[in-house]
């Protein structure tokens, strides 16, 4: 049976050594990059050893694929939250809202982006694999706020799917845009131009 020390169960010191771990990769993955990152300094600077490093994780790719799962995840729950402030908005103050609501939440951390959307970028056919899961979710979440808006007579009636696709690339080269300068472009900026991109491609009657 492992032993607790300093009252702490082993549980416990085990998940604040993988939180540490991924605070750590965060940290570096978006300053000296993924590639060029050392497991040996992540393990330095979250004070872990390099075994406690492979009791959490398998490699280094893996760390990188837990922190673009979670960030993606984090973003999603943020978005799904404050669908219960837009329920009985219009569809396109709902669409509107729902869009700040996912800006605010990337941008809040400025290496956040800048992991998923630049270090995780071509790093394996797995983190690509990962990546095209959570465009998949993404472009069904806008899909059916596009179908929502459809309904409601503020969209035409026509399929949403490949628009849907086209956004959530939209919504990448934005936040991509964005974590490139020093410091950051306003996010204020980015969030009206993504409504302006998304709202004119749903509302499109061409």
């Amino acid at each position: 049976m492992a032993r607790t020390y300093g009252g702490v169960p082993p549980e416990q010191r085990r998940a604040e050594r993988r939180e540490r771990l991924l605070a750590a990769a965060l940290e570096l993955f978006t300053s000296v990059g993924f590639r060029q990152a050392k497991i040996t300094q992540l393990c330095t600077q979250a004070g872990v050893s390099t075994r406690n490093f492979y009791e959490e994780f398998g490699s280094k790719e893996e760390v990188l694929r837990t922190l673009h799962d979670r960030i993606n995840a984090l973003a999603l729950q943020h978005v799904a939250a404050a669908l219960d402030e837009v329920r009985e908005a219009d569809s396109i103050t709902r669409i509107a809202r729902l869009l700040d609501v996912f800006v605010a939440a990337v941008t809040r951390d400025p290496r956040m982006p800048r992991l998923n959307y630049v270090e995780a970028v071509g790093v394996s056919p797995e983190l690509e694999a990962q990546h095209q899961v959570w465009v998949d979710r993404w472009a069904t979440f806008i899909e059916q706020e596009a179908q929502r808006a459809a309904e409601a007579g503020a969209a035409p009636a026509r399929s949403y799917r490949l628009t849907a696709i086209a956004l959530v690339g939209a919504a990448t080269g934005l936040l991509r845009e964005w974590q490139a300068h020093e410091p950051p472009l306003p996010v204020d900026d980015i969030a009206k131009e993504l409504r302006r991109v998304m709202l004119s491609a749903i509302t499109w009657t061409g």
